[in-house]
């Protein structure tokens, strides 16, 4: 067992509550609707990626383990649902782990199908995953060169942290 257990509950998506990891673009067409794309390599893309449940280890109560956290200090990143509904974990991109306090400001949100957000430069994040369905194809603007900007936190591995993730 984990010296450290958390357990998040999907919150609703809002642009409030999303915005210690970055922005919801609005389609509302008003200044400042948009999200701003940074690319320090010059290096953004568009594809589609897909992760699937298959990648995932569950609680005994269905729970996903997030075992990890994702960042990367040279671009955005922007995802949206594309095909069903999902779930992201997100920390604030100033935090390094060193103290438990860290570990509270995880946020889990559902990511309804067509839903966009906006990762700021830095931000830690695991998934989208899919809520239901066995997969989730995802629409991704991120640098090419992501490979070698991808910083992981392995919370499990090395910070003997447990964070399990209630689906619904």
């Amino acid at each position: 067992m984990a010296a450290y257990k958390l357990r998040l509950r999907l919150e609703p998506l809002t642009s409030e509550s999303f915005a210690s990891f970055g922005s919801i673009p609005s389609d509302e067409g008003t200044e400042g609707a948009g999200a701003e794309l940074e690319f320090l390599w010059n290096d953004g893309r568009v594809n589609f990626i897909r992760h699937t449940n298959d990648e995932l280890r569950f609680a005994d109560d269905g729970a996903a383990l997030c075992e990890l956290l994702n960042r990367h200090d040279t671009h955005t990143q922007t995802l949206m649902a594309y095909d069903t509904d999902g779930y992201v974990v997100v920390a604030p991109a100033a935090l390094d782990f060193s103290q438990r306090e860290h570990f509270d400001e995880l946020r889990a949100f559902r990511l309804p199908r067509h839903a966009v957000v906006h990762l700021t430069r830095g931000t830690w994040h695991w998934g989208p995953y899919p809520i239901v369905a066995d997969s989730i194809r995802i629409f991704n603007i991120q640098g090419s060169g992501y490979v070698n900007d991808n910083g992981i936190a392995w919370l499990a591995r090395d910070l003997d942290v447990r964070v399990e993730v209630e689906r619904d």
